[in-house]
C-alpha cells in the first residue's frame, strides 16, 4: 500500500445533521475492502493510489447524485513500498509520547 488519505466530504445543501451522508461514504469506503478508520473529522483510507482515489470518485459520486453542492477536502501522503502505514504511523507517535513521558519523569 503507498498511499493514505483523508477525506472529508459533505453535503452542503442539506442542512446541519449530514450524518446519513456521510454514513453513505464510509459504507462506500468500507464495502471496498480498503483500510480505513473513521474520525470525527473525516476518514483515513489507505492503499494502492488508483484504488484509494477510485473510491474517493464513489464517495463523491454517491453524494453529488442528491445534492446541488458537496463540500470535499483530500490530504494525501505516498510514500513508496509502505506497507500497513496508519497503523505504523499512530505506532510511531504513541512510542515517542511514551518515551517522552518516561523521560520526563526521570527529570522529575
Amino acid at each position: 500500500m503507498s498511499v493514505i488519505v483523508e477525506l472529508t466530504l459533505f453535503p452542503l445543501d442539506k442542512g446541519q445533521s449530514v450524518g446519513a451522508f456521510v454514513a453513505r461514504a464510509v459504507g462506500i469506503i468500507r464495502e471496498s475492502g480498503l483500510a480505513c478508520q473513521l474520525t470525527p473529522m473525516g476518514t483515513c483510507i489507505e492503499g494502492e493510489w488508483d484504488a484509494v482515489m477510485a473510491v474517493v470518485d464513489q464517495c463523491f459520486q454517491a453524494l453529488a447524485a442528491d445534492s446541488d453542492r458537496v463540500y470535499l477536502t483530500l490530504k494525501a501522503d505516498w510514500r513508496r513500498g509502505r506497507v500497513d502505514g496508519m497503523a505504523a504511523k499512530t505506532e510511531s507517535v504513541e512510542r515517542a509520547l511514551a518515551q517522552g513521558l518516561a523521560q520526563r519523569k526521570e527529570d522529575t
